[in-house]
């Protein structure tokens, strides 16, 4: 029992113990971690104290003397920095909550703003439909829409007209069916072949030819003669034959009226007589023609019937055409002689060439009239070579056997070429008309007046009862001095008064009559169709334009806009139009416009606002665009009507308040060079879109991407690499104004801008900003090109510059083609040969916008220019076109348009000094 008890008691023992223990730890460590602290730090601070303020170790200290050791130092100041910035942000966060509350009043009045905007938006539309709607029903009303009426044509045999009393009082409103011709017509030709009538056979084969071909060039020809408002019949020349002599005047009434659209009296029938020599036959005199008009180069009085007959020229080139090389120049304005004279009359001549002079015209009109002038011209023309006054040269005999000719008229002597070397060294060449009255118009004077105009001898008709060809179409005083042969004596008094500037301008406009009407078997077909189509009053059929060949190309992404290309400063020339292109007001010319102008110029030479697409190219209409000879300028249509200030600022260059312009850029195989310059093109105003024509053969990359400038842009295929499409007439244009520019060329929008501005007011020059001037070099007596930097220009280079799509038709159509040649050889010269051509019309010199004599890209590759041979060939070809011209018609000026008269800044480069005039 006991052992058991007690080994109870032993076992809790040790539970004890370990009670006891965790007590007696516990308590330690409570004493350790709280009382010993406090021990230690009150031991330390005693002897801190016992030391003194100064010696203390482990006591707090000031800041300032904390921050004196130097182990903190870099600790203190980055702290000083920390609580700095710390402040600096706290206000500036304060600063931005300020900031944010104020834009978010700002968002919600803007929202507030938009909303209403977008009501006032809201009606204005509503206002601007109602409004629309508003005009359209007052265009409909006032304006209906129009359509061309139904052709009604007459019956086949249905004459349309009573017959005159006689065929002599025929005239076009006795006569002429105008029931065939409408307005709208046309103006139809059906032109006989020469098989389907007798004499035909009989017809010289050079004037079958001559007249088969300008037949085949004509726009006005037709197949269908159901349809035709004009029948023409070639009746001669016909070839001499003793074998088989001309047939009687009976049986060629027969054979006309056996003509298939005859139609009983021949109305609107055309019997055409082209000459080729000086005695011409004139068979159908006595031969009545019924309603039938005749043209040809001889008529008598009673055959011809004014207003309804018409005179035309011989025709002297039948195949060939004239070689502007051999044409003597204009200049010098006198010549070797001042008049000649070589013939030969024998019929009806009172005195002989050795008789004493003959009485005067007063003591001869004392007794009975003369029977013929021409005894007292031979005595006269006599008396003033032998006076010496001045060299003159007169021949009434020829040193060979003359041509035949008509009775009463002077024959030819010579051969053509000796002709013309007499006339080329003559100032003027005397043209006497036939001594019988009754001869109003004789082949052999119209030959004579064809050799001066050719060589550029002033022509001196004596007599004024000849009717010179297309006399009631030509203003003939204007390149002929017609003089009444009983002014003989005061003839030499006359000739010898006239200025030289007078004398080289009528000199230029023979030029120009021989150049237009009587050169070329072309001409003379297309005036005797002209003519005709004038006097019954028919639109001219439409230019010819050039059909632009796309290239299909695609878009890439949308080009950006240079800040310093897109300042436009203050040149804003009225409302930018953001719709689609907007074409120029001509395109919508009627026929009422283009009848109102036919007459108002003659023969000078018009500028653009007499021309338009749809007007023609025949050589007759001062309207018309073949006016090559010496002009007094343009006239703009609807300028200086007047008005405030205000208006004219709106509509700048003759009252055109909305138009753009097209640019037509040339490019050859310089792909990233082109891409950059239509770049610079975006957002460029009043431009109406972009003809890129792409000159090489080869296309362009498949893979190009072209830019997006929010306009079209036309690439057009050229048929071969020349320099001359620049200037072809592409149908895409569609505005008057072209910029011709280089895909190198590197101008501002406020350089082109201005360019524009001053364009519109000049509307029949060059515009441009490079300039040139020829030179003349005395040491090898030639002209010279010249680049230099100068005060005087004569040309402006198109490679950045303004014309009128007027001078594209001339310089494709109806400049020489010899020009247009040569700059194919030289690949060289074509913005000279506009130069020339623009000066030759207008007789102004270009107008040079800004300082700039370069327009060239930095660090685009090398042009043509750049090669050595450029200048050497630009001389040329100024001495060329001088020669097919026949003088120099640029003209120097001094003038020059710079854009700070315009208030536009002034770039910081441009140093050099301005001249103003």
């Amino acid at each position: 029992m006991q052992r058991s008890g007690g080994i109870v008691g032993n076992s809790s023992q040790p539970w004890v113990l370990r009670r006891v223990r965790l007590t007696w730890l516990s308590f330690m460590l409570f004493f350790i971690l709280v009382f010993f602290p406090l021990i230690a730090h009150y031991y330390l601070t005693t002897i801190d104290e016992a030391g003194g303020p100064d010696k203390r170790i482990f006591g707090p200290r000031p800041g300032a003397e904390l921050c004196e050791a130097k182990h903190v130092q870099d600790l203190c100041r980055i702290r000083e920095s920390v609580s700095e910035e710390l402040l600096q942000l706290e206000a500036k966060r304060q600063e931005l909550n300020g900031e944010i509350a104020r834009l978010n009043l700002r968002i919600e009045a803007c929202k507030r703003s938009i909303d209403s905007a977008k009501q006032d938006l809201l009606q204005l539309k509503n206002v601007i439909s109602q409004t629309e709607h508003s005009y359209k029903e007052l265009m409909a009303q006032n304006q209906p829409k129009l359509s061309l009426p139904v052709r009604l044509l007459p019956d086949k045999d249905d004459p349309g007209y009573p017959p005159p009393k006689s065929a002599q009082s025929c005239r076009l409103h006795t006569c002429f069916d105008y029931a065939r011709c409408p307005l709208t017509s046309g103006f139809p030709v059906y032109v006989y072949d020469t098989g389907s009538y007798p004499w035909g056979e009989k017809l010289d084969p050079l004037v079958k030819q001559a007249f088969a071909s300008s037949v085949k060039s004509s726009v006005y020809v037709t197949d269908n003669p159901n349809i035709a408002c004009l029948y023409i019949v070639l009746v001669g020349e016909i070839q001499e034959s003793p074998s088989s002599p001309p047939a009687s005047p009976l049986d060629l009434e027969k054979q006309l009226k056996a003509l298939p659209y005859w139609r009983l009296d021949g109305h609107n029938h055309l019997l055409v007589h082209l000459s080729r020599k000086s005695l011409t036959q004139n068979f159908l005199y006595n031969v009545s023609t019924g309603r039938a008009a005749v043209a040809q180069s001889t008529f008598f009085e009673r055959q011809y019937r004014e207003g309804f007959d018409m005179v035309v020229s011989p025709l002297v080139h039948a195949l060939s055409e004239p070689n502007f090389l051999e044409v003597p120049p204009q200049v010098p304005v006198k010549r070797k002689y001042l008049f000649t004279f070589q013939g030969e009359k024998v019929e009806s001549l009172r005195s002989s060439l050795l008789e004493a002079p003959p009485q005067s015209f007063e003591e001869e009109m004392e007794g009975d009239p003369p029977a013929d002038y021409d005894d007292r011209i031979i005595g006269t023309l006599k008396a003033v070579q032998d006076s010496h006054l001045d060299q003159v040269l007169v021949e009434f005999t020829c040193k060979n056997q003359p041509k035949q000719s008509l009775p009463t008229e002077w024959a030819l002597c010579g051969e053509r070429e000796d002709r013309l070397e007499v006339l080329k060294v003559s100032t003027f060449a005397l043209v006497i008309s036939p001594g019988d009255g009754q001869l109003v118009a004789s082949a052999g004077c119209s030959m004579r007046l064809f050799e001066a105009l050719e060589v550029g001898a002033i022509p001196v008709v004596l007599g004024d009862h000849s009717k010179l060809p297309y006399h009631h179409i030509i203003r003939w005083s204007e390149a002929v001095i017609m003089v009444p042969k009983p002014r003989i004596t005061e003839l030499h008094f006359l000739l010898r008064s006239i200025s030289d500037n007078d004398l080289l301008a009528m000199r230029r406009q023979g030029r120009f009559l021989w150049e237009t009407y009587f050169s070329t078997s072309e001409s003379i077909f297309s005036t005797i169709l002209a003519s005709v189509r004038t006097s019954i009053q028919i639109p001219a059929a439409p230019i010819r334009e050039e059909p632009a060949q796309e290239i299909p190309h695609k878009a890439g992404k949308l080009a950006g806009t240079d800040a310093n290309m897109a300042d436009n400063g203050d040149l804003d020339l009225g409302p930018v139009e953001v719709e689609p292109p907007y074409a120029s007001p001509r395109f919508l010319r009627n026929f009422t416009y283009t009848a109102a102008d036919v007459y108002r110029t003659w023969n000078r030479a018009p500028g653009p606002f007499h021309l338009f697409p749809h007007t023609p190219l025949d050589p007759v209409l001062p309207s018309e665009a073949k006016f090559l000879g010496s002009g007094t300028g343009f006239r703009p249509i609807g300028g200086g009507s007047g008005g405030s200030g205000k208006e004219f600022q709106a509509a700048l260059g003759g009252n055109v308040p909305r138009e753009q312009f097209t640019v037509v850029m040339l490019t050859y195989e310089r792909e990233e060079v082109l891409m950059n310059s239509l770049e610079r093109l975006n957002g460029l105003p009043y431009l109406n879109k972009v003809v890129v024509v792409w000159n090489s053969p080869k296309p362009p990359s498949d893979d190009l991407l072209w830019p997006d400038i929010g306009l079209p842009i036309v690439v057009v295929r050229t048929e071969k690499n020349s320099l001359n499409n620049r200037f072809l007439p592409w149908d895409a244009v569609e505005t008057e104004a072209i910029l011709s520019i280089d895909d190198d060329a590197h101008l501002r929008h406020d350089e082109i801008m201005f360019g524009f501005r001053v364009w519109r007011e000049a509307r029949d020059r060059i515009v441009g900003f490079p300039g040139r001037f020829h030179a003349w070099d005395v040491n090898h007596q030639s002209w010279l090109y010249n680049s230099n930097y100068s005060c005087e220009l004569s040309m402006v280079l198109t490679g950045a510059a303004f014309f009128h799509k007027y001078y594209a038709y001339l310089y494709s159509y109806v400049m020489p083609q010899a020009i247009r040649d040569m700059v194919d050889e030289y690949i060289n010269c074509e913005d000279i040969a506009m130069n020339f051509l623009v000066s030759h019309i207008t007789r102004k010199p270009p107008i040079k916008v800004t300082s700039r004599w370069t327009f060239r890209c930095p660090g685009c590759p090398q042009a043509l220019s750049h090669d050595d041979s450029h200048f050497h060939e630009r001389h040329k070809c100024i001495n060329f076109f001088v020669k097919v011209y026949g003088y120099m018609p640029l003209l120097y000026t001094q003038f020059r348009v710079d854009s700070v008269l315009f208030k536009t800044r002034l770039p910081h480069d441009k140093t050099k000094c301005f001249k103003f005039i």
